[in-house]
């Protein structure tokens, strides 16, 4: 009898592996350009995507000695959010703080959430580099807005969020090992 847990690991396992290798390389070179021209990278999301971008952020920071931020600070979100409206609140943001050529990583599960995706056309405009990573529908529209579009064929939460956390985490330290090799 398969349990609970061997049937999620087994799900969660092959949707991690399901990463389309070429994209992440592109991925992993946009993000080592960004730290060898110190720009910076912006990462948002939202509820469980948010807790993602801070932890990524983070890592990028400390680990990989390259600058990011994310917009999870409550007086930012509130702030925009009243003044622009909750769905227009990242594209604010990103006007605000984004500068020429900085990389955006826009996370939203279900590749729905109005306020990321208008961030992501809001990036377009500002001629920003773009990743997005959302889940669920192939034809969500998130997943048509990026200049590198990861997806997670799967309509479970957890699963999308666990396996964007591992995705990015890979990147950044692909990023520390291709570093190290240069040295």
């Amino acid at each position: 009898m398969t349990s609970f847990y061997q049937e999620y690991f087994q799900e969660l396992d092959s949707k991690v592996n399901s990463a389309n290798i070429h994209e992440l390389d592109r991925c992993c070179n946009l993000v080592s350009g960004i730290g060898k021209n110190n720009k910076k990278i912006i990462i948002v999301g939202n509820g469980g995507s948010a807790t993602i971008a801070s932890h990524v952020s983070v890592d990028l920071t400390k680990l990989a000695n390259i600058r990011a931020i994310n917009f999870n600070e409550a007086d930012l979100i509130t702030c925009f959010a009243n003044d622009y409206g909750y769905e227009n609140w990242v594209a604010r943001g990103l006007e605000a703080y984004a500068d020429k050529d900085d990389l955006v990583v826009l996370i939203s599960s279900s590749g729905r959430s109005p306020n990321i995706i208008n961030g992501a056309f809001r990036a377009k405009e500002l001629e920003l580099n773009t990743i997005t990573l959302s889940g669920f529908d192939i034809d969500n529209p998130l997943k048509k807005l990026g200049d590198i579009n990861l997806w997670v064929d799967s309509k479970i939460y957890n699963i999308v969020e666990l396996t964007h956390t591992v995705w990015l985490l890979t990147i950044i330290d692909k990023v520390i090992h291709d570093k190290k090799g240069s040295k």
